[in-house]
């Protein structure tokens, strides 16, 4: 995960500084000159790195923080502030227009990803924001471009605009937003050609869709992975476009997150959205704050909050609770609630987001989420009358749970054991909650 080296380096450095009994002017360089290695190891760039520890040093000096007995938390919050201020200080979301479609145009280049994109971005619109889409394919150049962009299109549920390949991409864009005006869609997100490198013939199209239909919003897709390549990159569309913002995809990848922590301050162009998946989902609204909380391991329940409120259905959530409080609660009750809680996500990724828990190793990790694929792969082996009533699992049973979910009589016994146990202490919670006066 990006940042995941950073934030790491980062917490090793405040556990130190809190470690001091005062801050002096020598130990705040030696703090300073370690924020300055661990930013330029994330592939920081080398000014904004500068630029990021001179004012550090001038806050603290200006908030006379040397004379704090201490001190270590102020530290935190000036670098927390300056990391915000570097990724944008205020979050920039996009701004709808009343009484027309809102006309965006996802522009990169070719191989970033940017049709998939396109639709995860169409998913978010219609999902967290209730908005009618419709995506323009735009990219006639691309073998199968345009029947990659239907097929996203159709998987989160949304109108695809397409003239083949044969027309000119200006008339689609514009014959695409003329279908969207009369129609009544809320969002037009045109899908443009990308190259394999910058050149004129390429900028001048984007040139000319932008003056036919004049986007509101104009979306550069740039790669994590990229490193500063990705500001070369920023910086070459921008001269030549209008951009607005930026989604940055790969998030979830080994990049070291340096583009992003140096994009906005040498570009002046906000990131707006974040990949962080594979997956049509893993798109997300890009928060500073949010995101300097995760650099600086102070977790984000924010959007840990935000992705359960999406993700799990609260009627069934409350309904499991009361079985559990009641006694009833069944091996067809932990089975749904365990699909639930797989709509979050791999398991380090929930953890990361809670303040103050510990870090899991990723062979920690793979162990607990072949644990649960273990546990869902014998209650799916029962019928329905047995995860109603385990207690009628017995040895026969066991043995052709055993063999339809490819374990052993021995891991049956043990989630048969463990089930009991949870079971029979979710049955005494309400007593002992009454005893303690909760």
């Amino acid at each position: 995960m990006a940042f995941e080296s950073l934030s790491d380096r980062m917490s090793s450095i405040f556990k130190k500084l809190r470690g001091q009994a005062k801050l002096t002017e020598a130990n705040m360089d030696d703090m300073l000159r370690e924020i300055r290695t661990a930013l330029l190891e994330a592939d920081v760039n080398f000014k904004v790195v500068k630029e990021f520890t001179n004012r550090v040093k001038e806050q603290a000096i200006g908030q006379e923080v040397l004379k704090k007995v201490s001190p270590s938390q102020m530290i935190v919050k000036i670098v927390h502030d300056e990391i915000v201020k570097l990724l944008g200080e205020d979050q920039c979301e996009i701004t709808f227009v009343a009484h027309r479609p809102t006309v965006i145009m996802m522009v990169g280049l070719q191989g970033s990803g940017k049709t998939t994109t396109a639709g995860k971005l169409a998913r978010l619109m219609k999902k967290k924001l209730a908005k009618k889409v419709l995506l323009v394919a735009g990219d006639v150049y691309r073998p199968a471009a345009i029947d990659q962009l239907k097929t996203v299109a159709k998987q989160v549920d949304v109108e695809c605009f397409s003239l083949g390949d044969k027309i000119s991409p200006v008339e689609i864009a514009v014959k695409g937003y003329e279908k969207a005006l009369n129609e009544k869609f809320d969002v037009v997100i045109i899908d443009t050609a990308g190259r394999l490198q910058i050149d004129e013939v390429l900028m001048q199209e984007l040139v000319n869709i932008e003056n036919a239909v004049h986007p509101d919003e104009e979306l550069l897709l740039v790669d994590a992975m990229a490193g500063q390549d990705a500001i070369n990159v920023a910086k070459a569309f921008h001269e030549k476009l209008k951009l607005t913002g930026m989604i940055m995809s790969k998030l979830d990848g080994d990049s070291r997150g340096g583009a992003a922590l140096s994009i906005k301050h040498l570009t002046g162009i906000p990131i707006k959205y974040i990949g962080v998946g594979e997956k049509l989902e893993d798109l997300e609204i890009f928060y500073p704050e949010r995101m300097a909380d995760r650099i600086l391991g102070m977790g984000d329940v924010v959007s840990l909050v935000e992705k359960v409120q999406e993700e799990i259905d609260e009627k069934s959530a409350r309904k499991a609770a009361n079985k559990m409080m009641s006694g009833t609660f069944n091996l067809e009750d932990m089975l749904a609630q365990m699909e639930q809680m797989n709509k979050l996500g791999p398991l380090g990724k929930i953890l990361k987001m809670i303040p103050g828990m510990p870090k899991i190793s990723e062979e920690d990790q793979e162990k607990a989420q072949a644990q649960m694929k273990k546990v869902r792969a014998i209650i799916y082996s029962m019928t329905p009358k047995e995860r109603k009533n385990p207690e009628i699992i017995k040895n026969s049973r066991k043995q052709r749970i055993a063999l339809g979910s490819g374990t052993t009589s021995t891991d049956i016994n043990k989630l048969l054991n463990q089930f009991e146990q949870m079971k029979k202490m979710m049955k005494e919670m309400p007593s002992m909650m009454k005893k303690y006066g909760k």
